[in-house]
């Protein structure tokens, strides 16, 4: 594309690749690079540039749904080393969960002590809980710590599916940020309804991503992150279940019900908000220059 004219310039975070899908089923040849912050959408002739402007409003809308196909022959393996670079925060939350299923396993009691929401000391054969007292970690790293083969491998298998795709559209630091107010959230939940005790785990990130992933698409179509509804249902059915006391009953030991709702309410009240102010900027970029 020796000519080229600017078409578009939207934020790093926003996902367009179903729109180049949708501009190549338009025979609109095009370029998308990175540049100031932006990417930036080059065509290679003058009159393209409303056509793709007219394309990406009515993506944004909701009026033009995209779905990536693949054709007899076309390889669409995407290299795992471009897939963990695209959710550098994603992948070190798993290993950081690996790492604490490992101390849980092979390390002193008091070295979990330290990476629990509080303290505790044994009087009198009983555990005492004692306060935070300034070690602000401990907001944070109950969610690595994990006792169980079943518990990890859920987790992270969870994590996986459904963070990567919340990172590749909220952009690394954002999901940082996110998974930084659903942890403190969840594992503060446990510790006021559940009380004292050892407990931990990502599965209350786990859900907090899960109702982040519901809401945010349903306010803003142009991320491509809701997990099918057979999913939904499975995993508030799952909690449900939890909630009712009958895992604990079948003998598969305590859950943290609490970390779970708490997480899923955060996740999608943080969506809501995400995707809300999301919509105000593109419909501020979709609107006419007067």
């Amino acid at each position: 594309m020796q000519d080229t004219y600017h078409a578009l310039s939207v934020a790093l975070e926003e996902d367009l690749l179903p729109l180049s899908g949708l501009l190549h089923q338009h025979g609109v040849m095009h370029r998308i690079f990175e540049e100031g912050g932006r990417q930036i959408v080059l065509v290679g002739r003058q009159d393209q540039a409303q056509q793709v402007q007219d394309l990406y409003q009515a993506w944004r809308a909701g009026d033009v749904r995209i779905e990536l196909t693949r054709h007899a022959g076309q390889d669409t393996t995407i290299p795992m080393r471009t897939v963990l670079l695209n959710a550098p925060v994603t992948l070190a939350l798993i290993l950081l969960s690996i790492g604490g299923f490992l101390m849980y396993l092979y390390t002193p009691m008091n070295w979990l002590n330290a990476l629990s929401f509080s303290s505790s000391q044994v009087s009198d054969n009983q555990g005492l809980f004692q306060a935070i007292d300034g070690q602000y970690w401990r907001l944070i790293t109950p969610a690595f710590l994990h006792f169980g083969w079943l518990h990890i491998v859920f987790n992270c298998l969870w994590l996986w599916d459904l963070g990567r795709r919340v990172e590749q559209v909220m952009g690394h630091l954002n999901m940082f940020m996110l998974f930084l107010v659903i942890a403190v959230v969840s594992n503060a939940s446990q510790f006021e309804f559940g009380g004292g005790g050892l407990f931990g785990g990502m599965s209350g990130v786990v859900y907090g991503l899960l109702g982040f992933s519901w809401i945010a698409p349903q306010l803003q179509p142009a991320w491509p992150i809701q997990p099918p509804k057979a999913i939904m249902i499975f995993m508030v059915g799952w909690l449900v279940v939890c909630m009712s006391g009958m895992v604990e009953v079948l003998g598969f030991g305590a859950i943290a019900n609490a970390a779970h709702l708490g997480g899923l309410l955060c996740g999608a009240v943080v969506g809501a908000v995400f995707a809300g102010f999301s919509r105000l900027d593109s419909d501020k970029a979709a609107a006419p220059k007067v």
